[in-house]
């Protein structure tokens, strides 16, 4: 249902307000770079500072600037097993592909409360739903078991997983009665997790570096593993820069040098610091991004 490069798409700001006009061109530049897919609201997208009207103004931009050429799937996140079931509702009656719900953060729910969240969620919406695994931002990793358990609800069509255990898209495959769409949402393993039979991954990284994050994966699903290793190692240094703070900060400062978008974010995050502005822009270098 979905593969490839999706990018976990940022939201632009002007003086704190959406800036349409930039998003629509984001979305235009990830269709001819050759995105396989684009989720809007997500972390990276600062989905949980938006309001509720501003995250349908974000779809509903997302969606006429893509005109049906790649899916578009609805960052759905909160706490709150109602306010998901609003989002997810929301998302359908806008026309998104999927929703990208991740396990409920802060409220520190057990096992069978994650389950029954999801379960609600699922029977409130005929929107597929991708569950999303991130154990930095909610604490919580998701057991195998209880993955399984969540992929026979009726609308889960798929796993986003910013774990690192690399084990858990074979154990997935063999447990799971479903052929489910596997991805991982952490770039510096996405290369080990197609290689343990993932289907794509849902990147940071791929806003500022969509061709070659396409490219990767299509090097792998053709077995040139020679592009394949090289563009993996090219892309490494720039991970790695992605991540010295807190997501989306230094992807913003990114995005500003190739002049796709301001460095501006919504409090409480802040723009980096020096020391990761020369880290990224060296990194950017190193991969030929900017001169």
């Amino acid at each position: 249902m979905f593969s490839g490069s999706i990018v976990a798409l940022i939201t632009p700001f002007f003086q704190d307000q959406v800036d349409e006009p930039t998003l629509r061109k984001l979305v235009e530049w990830h269709v001819q770079e050759g995105s396989q897919g684009i989720v809007a609201c997500g972390c990276t997208g600062e989905g949980a500072l938006l309001t509720s009207k501003e995250r349908e103004n974000v779809l509903s931009i997302t969606l006429d600037a893509a005109r049906g050429r790649l899916p578009v799937i609805m960052g759905c996140s909160s706490p709150s097993t109602l306010e998901v079931i609003q989002m997810v509702r929301q998302a359908e009656a806008l026309g998104a592909a999927a929703a990208l719900v991740v396990t409920p953060y802060y409220v520190k729910p057990l096992p069978e409360g994650i389950y029954q969240h999801f379960e609600q969620i699922s029977k409130a919406s005929q929107l597929p739903l991708i569950i999303y695994n991130h154990p930095g931002r909610t604490g919580i990793d998701l057991p195998i078991h209880l993955l399984v358990r969540l992929a026979d609800l009726p609308t889960v069509v798929g796993v986003k997983d910013s774990g690192t255990d690399m084990r858990r898209p074979i154990q997935l495959r063999q447990a799971s009665s479903k052929d489910l769409c596997l991805f991982s949402g952490d770039d510096p393993t996405a290369s080990a997790y197609l290689a343990k039979g993932g289907h794509g991954y849902i990147s940071v990284t791929a806003n500022v570096a969509p061709k070659l994050c396409r490219e990767m994966i299509e090097a792998w699903g053709s077995k040139d593993l020679e592009r394949f290793s090289y563009i993996r190692d090219l892309l490494y240094p720039l991970h790695e820069a992605l991540v010295m703070e807190t997501n989306p900060s230094p992807l913003k400062y990114a995005l500003s040098l190739l002049d796709k978008c301001n460095n501006e974010l919504r409090l409480p995050l802040v723009p980096v610091a020096k020391a990761t502005e020369n880290a990224v822009r060296e990194a950017m270098i190193s991969v030929g991004l900017i001169n």
